[in-house]
C-alpha cells in the first residue's frame, strides 16, 4: 500500500479515508458558496434597489449566526443522541476531543423487529469535524432560504432574534426526524438530501412568517423590479453549481451513489429550467430570465430528495413536473387563491421550494429505485411504487412526514414570531419602508452620483471669469443626467 494511505499517526489514523474526507469538505464548501456569496448576490440582485443592502445583510447575518448556534448546540441536537423521538440532546461541538475522533451519528443504527441489527450507524471515514461543517452549511442555506419569504419588510432586530430560535425549535426537529436517527428516519421515510429537512420546511415556515410579518407596502408589491438581472444570474449560477456538493455531498462518501446524485442534480435542474422557460413563452410571448432562475431552482428543489435514489430518466420526469408544477401553482392558482393573495410572500418561496420539495418527496415515493436504495437506505428493500413490492406503502410514508414536518413549521414558527412580537415590531415602520436601505442601514447599494441628492450649489455650482461661484439656475435638485442623442 502506498505511503500516502497507510496509518500516519496522529494525523492520520486507520480509519482516515482521505478521498472521502477531501470530498466531503470540498461538498461543504460549494454548499456554503450557495449562501455566501450565491444568495447574498441573488437577494441583494432580484429586490427593488431600495432594499438591495437589506436583503443582503440578512442573508449575511443568517449564514454567520446560524454557523455559532451550531457548534454551540444545535449539531448535537440534531445529529447527537436522543432526547426524544424527534430532538437530540443539545451539547457543544467546539472540543478537539470531540471534533476530530471519526464522525458518528449515534442514532442511526438501525434494527429488525426481533433486534438484530439490519444496518449500523453511520460511521463516515473522516473526522467529526467534516461532518459538523458539512452540516452546518445545510442549516445556514435554510435559513436564507426561509429569508427569501420576508425580503423588504421585517425589521432586521426581529430578524436577528428569530434566526437562532428558529434554528434551535425548528430546524433541529426536523434533521434529527429524518436525517439523524429519529423515528422518521428509522420508519423509513427517504429524504435523500434535504427535500423535507431544508425546502419544504423553509417554504412553509416563510410562508408562515411572511403571513406574521405582514405585508410590504403597496407600492412595493405592485412594482418590484430587479435591480440588476446580470448580477442575479451570477448568485443563482453559484447556486446551481453549488448543489453538486448539496446532493454530492449527502452520502458522506466520494462513492457511486455521490456520482448518480450529481448527474441527476444537473439533468433535473436542466429540464425544468427549459420547461419552466417554454411556459413562460407559450402563455406570455417571451421568455423571462427571472422565470427561468425560478424554473432552475425547481428543478433543484425537486430531486433534492430522491437525488441519489432515482435514475436518470426518472430526473427527466422530474425536471418536467418540477418545471410545471410550480409554474402552475405561482402564476395561475396563485392569482385565484385568496389566501396565497392575502400573503406577501416576497420571493414565492412557497411555491419554488414549499410545493417543488413536497413533489419532489411525493416522487421519489414513486421513482426510488430498488438497487440505489439498498445503497443508502437503512431500511432493506427500500422501493418507490413503480417497482411494486412495498412501493406503494413508501409513498404513503412520504406523504405522512411531509404533513408532519408542515405541522412543525406552522405551529413552531408562529409561536417563535409571537413571542418575538411581545418585545420588538416584526415589520418595520412605513417611514423606513418608504426609504428603504438608507433609513436602515444608513448604507446604499450604488453610490450613483445626483441618485436621490438634492442639488447642492454649494458643492455643485460653476465657477464665473470672476473666480466666483454661480448658482445653477436647477436648484429644485437634479437626479440624474439626460443625454440628447
Amino acid at each position: 500500500m502506498a505511503s500516502a494511505y497507510q496509518e500516519q499517526l496522529p494525523a492520520s489514523p486507520d480509519w482516515l479515508n482521505k478521498g472521502d474526507n477531501a470530498w466531503q469538505m470540498t461538498a461543504a464548501t460549494l454548499v456554503g458558496l450557495q449562501s455566501m456569496p450565491g444568495l447574498v448576490i441573488l437577494y441583494a440582485s432580484i429586490v427593488k434597489k431600495k432594499w438591495a443592502v437589506n436583503s443582503a445583510f440578512m442573508a449575511l447575518y443568517a449564514f454567520a449566526a446560524v454557523l455559532i448556534c451550531w457548534v454551540l448546540v444545535c449539531y448535537r441536537m440534531a445529529f447527537g443522541d436522543q432526547l426524544l423521538p424527534f430532538w437530540g440532546k443539545g451539547a457543544p461541538a467546539l472540543g478537539q476531543k470531540y471534533l476530530i475522533g471519526q464522525a458518528k451519528v449515534p442514532e442511526t443504527a438501525h434494527y429488525y423487529k426481533n433486534g438484530k441489527l439490519e444496518k449500523a450507524m453511520e460511521t463516515p471515514f473522516f473526522p467529526m469535524a467534516s461532518v459538523v461543517y458539512f452540516q452546518f452549511t445545510f442549516a445556514a442555506i435554510t435559513m436564507i432560504l426561509l429569508a427569501g419569504s420576508v425580503l423588504g419588510r421585517m425589521n432586521i432586530k426581529a430578524w436577528m432574534a428569530f434566526v437562532p430560535l428558529w434554528l434551535i425549535f425548528s430546524y433541529t426537529v426536523g434533521a434529527f426526524s429524518l436525517w439523524g436517527g429519529g423515528f422518521l428516519y428509522h420508519w423509513g421515510v427517504i429524504d435523500y438530501s434535504g427535500g423535507y429537512v431544508i425546502h419544504l420546511s423553509s417554504g412553509i415556515a416563510g410562508f408562515t412568517a411572511a403571513y406574521w410579518v405582514g405585508p410590504r407596502l403597496k407600492s412595493d408589491r405592485e412594482r418590484f423590479p430587479p435591480n440588476n438581472v446580470l448580477l442575479m444570474l451570477a448568485g443563482a449560477g453559484l447556486l446551481w453549481m453549488g448543489w453538486s456538493g448539496f446532493n454530492g455531498g449527502a452520502p458522506y462518501a466520494a462513492n457511486t451513489a455521490s456520482s448518480i446524485a450529481v448527474l441527476n442534480t444537473n439533468i433535473c435542474a436542466a429540464t425544468s429550467l427549459l420547461v419552466w422557460t417554454s411556459l413562460d413563452v407559450s402563455f406570455f410571448g417571451k421568455p423571462s430570465v427571472v422565470g427561468a432562475v425560478q424554473g432552475m431552482m425547481t428543478g433543484l428543489v425537486c430531486i433534492t430528495p430522491g437525488a441519489g435514489l432515482v435514475q436518470s430518466w426518472a430526473a427527466i420526469v422530474m425536471g418536467m413536473l418540477s418545471g410545471s408544477i410550480p409554474w402552475v401553482s405561482m402564476m395561475i392558482l396563485h392569482k385565484k387563491s385568496s389566501l396565497l393573495q392575502k400573503v406577501d410572500d416576497t420571493l414565492g418561496v412557497f411555491h419554488t421550494h414549499a410545493v417543488a420539495g413536497l413533489l419532489g418527496g411525493l416522487l421519489t415515493g414513486l421513482f426510488a429505485e430498488p438497487t440505489l436504495c439498498n445503497l443508502l437506505l437503512p431500511v432493506t428493500n427500500s422501493r418507490g411504487a413503480f417497482y411494486g413490492g412495498n412501493g406503494g406503502v413508501q409513498f404513503l410514508k412520504q406523504l405522512v412526514a411531509a404533513l408532519f414536518v408542515i405541522g412543525w413549521n406552522l405551529v413552531s414558527t408562529t409561536i417563535i414570531l409571537l413571542v418575538i412580537q411581545l418585545f420588538i415590531p416584526l415589520r418595520m415602520p412605513d417611514e423606513q419602508l418608504e426609504i428603504g436601505d438608507d433609513a436602515v442601514h444608513g448604507e446604499e447599494a450604488y453610490a450613483l452620483w445626483g441618485d436621490g441628492e438634492k442639488y447642492d450649489p454649494t458643492r455643485h455650482g460653476t465657477q464665473n471669469n470672476n473666480g466666483n461661484s454661480s448658482v445653477s439656475p436647477y436648484v429644485s435638485g437634479a437626479r440624474g443626467v439626460t443625454i440628447n442623442l
